[in-house]
This record gives C-alpha cells, sequence and structure tokens, in this order.
C-alpha cells in the first residue's frame, strides 16, 4: 500500500467520524481511490451494473420490507397480542412470556428488530407497565426480545450476507430458526427465574372457547412465515420468488381478512418501502466499489495472512471472530460490519473450511446481540426512549439477557449442527 491508497482509508475514517451514511461513506471512499489511481469514473457504473446483474437476489430485499410495512398495521398486532395472551395464560410473570412470544411471531412476518421493538414493543410496554412490571425491565425485556426479529426467517442481513457469500438465502433462512428458537428459550429461562425472584404477576386465564376464537383470528397473519418457509422448503419458490409470495400474502391478509388496508395506507407503505429499499441499495452499491478497491489492493489476502500467523485453528478462529464482531457491535451498525468487516473475514472463512451458511447464522446472532450491548445498542436506545427510563438503568437490566445470549451464540459457534441441521435435511 502506498501514501496515495493510505487517503481513500483516511476518507472513510472520516465519514465514520462526521456520521456520514455508510453507503455514501463507502462510494466517496471508493470515488477517492478511482481519481487518485487514474481511473475513468464511468467504471463506478460499470462495477455496479455488473454486480447488480449477476445477483438477482437484491430483489428480495424489497419484496421482504415491502411486507413488513404491510404487517405492522395495528389490528394484525391486536390480534397476535391477544392470541399470544391466551396461549401463555396464568403463568407468574405472564406479560414477559408473551413479549418473548410475540417477537418470534412478528419476526416470522417482519424480520426486523427495529420494527418489533419499535412496533409492537410500544403495546409491550404499555400492558406490560399496566400490570406492575418495573419499567426497566420492560425496557430492557422488550429491547432483548426484538433481538430474534432478524434470525428467524426472513431476514434482510442474512439476504445480505448471501449477496456478500455467494451463499442460497433459503438455506440461511432455514439455518436460523433453531437459533432464533434457542434464544427465546434462553429468555424465557431468565425470565421463569426473575418472575419468582421479584414476585412478577400472573397472567389471565382463557377459557378454550375463547382461545380458539383467538387463535382463529391470528392465523391468516402466522400462516405468513408457514407460506414463506413452506414454498421455500418444498422447492415450490425460490427465496426470491418466495419474497413476493410473502408480499401478495400479506395484502390479501389486510385487504380481505383484517379489512385494514386502506388506499392510504397501502400508498404509505409502498413509500416507505421505496425509502427503506434505497437505504439498503446505497450500501450495496457503496460496497460493491469498496469491494473492488480492496481487491485491487491485495487488502483482504494482506489480512488472511496476517490472521493466519495468528491462528489456523478454526475454534480459535471462531472465538476470534465472535470477539471482534461483538467488539464492533457494541460500536457500529451491522450495516458497517457487513459491508466493511465481513468481506475481510470471508476469504478466511473459506480457506479453513468452515461451512458458509453456518457462519452467516452465527455472524447475525452475534451482529443482533451488539444491538443490546452498551455503549451502542440501538435496541435500548428505542425502548428507553418509548418506556422514559434512563439509559443505565436500561442497560443494567440487559446484561443478564445479554449473558444468555452470549451462551447461545457460543453453542451456535460450537455445534454446527444447531444451525445446519433443517439446511442439510432440507438439500436431501
Amino acid at each position: 500500500m502506498n501514501a496515495i491508497n493510505i487517503i481513500p482509508f483516511v476518507v472513510l475514517i472520516g465519514s465514520f467520524v462526521i456520521n456520514m451514511p455508510i453507503g455514501l461513506g463507502m462510494m466517496a471512499t471508493g470515488i477517492t481511490y478511482l481519481i487518485l489511481n487514474g481511473f475513468d469514473l464511468g467504471l463506478f457504473s460499470d462495477i455496479i451494473m455488473s454486480n447488480i446483474q449477476a445477483n438477482s437476489v437484491l430483489i428480495a430485499v424489497p419484496l421482504f420490507i415491502f411486507t413488513a410495512n404491510i404487517m405492522e398495521s395495528g389490528k394484525v398486532t391486536d390480534y397476535m397480542f391477544t392470541f399470544t395472551k391466551a396461549l401463555v395464560g396464568k403463568r407468574k410473570g405472564a406479560m414477559a412470556y408473551i413479549n418473548i412470544i410475540l417477537s418470534l411471531i412478528f419476526s416470522g412476518m417482519t424480520g426486523s428488530a427495529l420494527a418489533d421493538a419499535s412496533g409492537i414493543g410500544i403495546m409491550e410496554l404499555s400492558e406490560m407497565k399496566k400490570d406492575g412490571y418495573d419499567d426497566e425491565f420492560s425496557a430492557a425485556i422488550t429491547a432483548a426480545t426484538a433481538v430474534v426479529g432478524p434470525i428467524f426467517p426472513p431476514s434482510i442481513p442474512m439476504v445480505i450476507y448471501a449477496l456478500l457469500a455467494g451463499t442460497s438465502v433459503g438455506s440461511l433462512f432455514m439455518g436460523g430458526i433453531i437459533p432464533a428458537v434457542m434464544v427465546c428459550l434462553a429468555l424465557g429461562v431468565y425470565v421463569w427465574f426473575i418472575s419468582r425472584k421479584r414476585n412478577y404477576p400472573k397472567g389471565k386465564v382463557f377459557t378454550k372457547s375463547e382461545f380458539f376464537t383467538y387463535a382463529w383470528k391470528a392465523l391468516p397473519a402466522l400462516l405468513t412465515p408457514v407460506i414463506l418457509l413452506g414454498g421455500i422448503y418444498s422447492g415450490v419458490v425460490t427465496s426470491t420468488e418466495a419474497g413476493a409470495l410473502a408480499a401478495l400474502w400479506s395484502l390479501v391478509v389486510s385487504i380481505f381478512c383484517y379489512k385494514v388496508m386502506t388506499l392510504k395506507k397501502f400508498l404509505e407503505a409502498v413509500k416507505k418501502t421505496v425509502v427503506q429499499t434505497a437505504n439498503i441499495m446505497v450500501m450495496v452499491f457503496g460496497a460493491y466499489i469498496l469491494s473492488y478497491m480492496v481487491a485491487r489492493m491485495n487488502i483482504a489476502t494482506g489480512f488472511a495472512a496476517w490472521f493466519s500467523n495468528i491462528t489456523t485453528n478454526k475454534y480459535i478462529f471462531l472465538l476470534l471472530v465472535n470477539i471482534f464482531v461483538l467488539f464492533l457491535g457494541m460500536i457500529f451498525d451491522t450495516s458497517i460490519i457487513q459491508f466493511v468487516f465481513l468481506p475481510l473475514l470471508l476469504p478466511l472463512v473459506k480457506a479453513l473450511g468452515i461451512d458458509l451458511i453456518h457462519f452467516g447464522v452465527l455472524v447475525t446472532l452475534n451482529m443482533l446481540i451488539g444491538f443490546v450491548t452498551p455503549p451502542y445498542g440501538i435496541l435500548c436506545f428505542i425502548t428507553s426512549s418509548l418506556s422514559h427510563v434512563p439509559l443505565k438503568s436500561v442497560f443494567k437490566e440487559v446484561i443478564p439477557m445479554t449473558i444468555m445470549l452470549l451462551v447461545v451464540l457460543l453453542l451456535v459457534t460450537y455445534i454446527p449442527a444447531l444451525s445446519m441441521a433443517i439446511p442439510s435435511a432440507m438439500v436431501r
């Protein structure tokens, strides 16, 4: 690396410092590199267009985002909430269990941690406050349960990882199912313990007739992940086609089953989808040009050689990666980790014979744990704001939950079958 090629990295670091959107920062870095090395700026568009043509999986991104925006209807949320209350019943700490189960259900429809925390999180916090739960605990458990959103399919981070690693989106989706359930079980164990220690209230008893009534009302929305995963698993549709199928089903449910979709709401969902998709696409385009720069400068090769000097043992490598990604997750958003640092690790992952599906699942889980880890902890910021609880109090309450999540991460890291069992069965 010569002195001239240091300047683009100064630009990249500077974009982080001034809080420039990551996509624009990567584009500015790539353009700086092209200019300093005498390349025609037309190469910028050539790189982007050639990569777009080679990655049809990008089409899935707006489809899953659209599905999430349609499913965020208030009436759908109400049906899910009532069904979950009937499912949990009179258990001690019922509202905390409901919080966990709702996050798992909504992850199958939205696949977004932020949508979970800021959407149904408002209802969860309100209901827990009515039942007498500590505000700090309510905010912490709402943040922690939202982690499951992008782990259980569908998942935008997994679509992006598949794009970067050249792996199957469907296999990644399937690989996230068991870890997502494990996250919920781990948090459920903590809720069981803390509910008895603090004597949190029991839930309401529902009759069998009431339960089946609420289950029937919730069924159309509950079928969304079933249709999505069933279509992929059966081989009837690809993951991209499954996104279109899920989007169509969400419209059918909202218009004909729950009758909540008006033209105004539809246009709002479309507008929101366009904006969110554009934000992601800017990051993707920036990543393409940054990857070209990294390849031209042989940085990935140098990084791999440097890391190989530390260890060639894949188990130690995975431990180091977990520490590295957790540290990054405390500081940066997942987009920075995925687009800037992950491409440097992928060649080493392949060289050490680590399955890319397994690695994708554990990295996604790792990045999401960063969402509830100080000092960044964006999910804690959201629930702190919604509940009007000091952030430091939320962080204090969320630490034991984060420890439970780290235990799940270690299990997923060193027991590959947890993330590979369902994808392997799908292949057979």
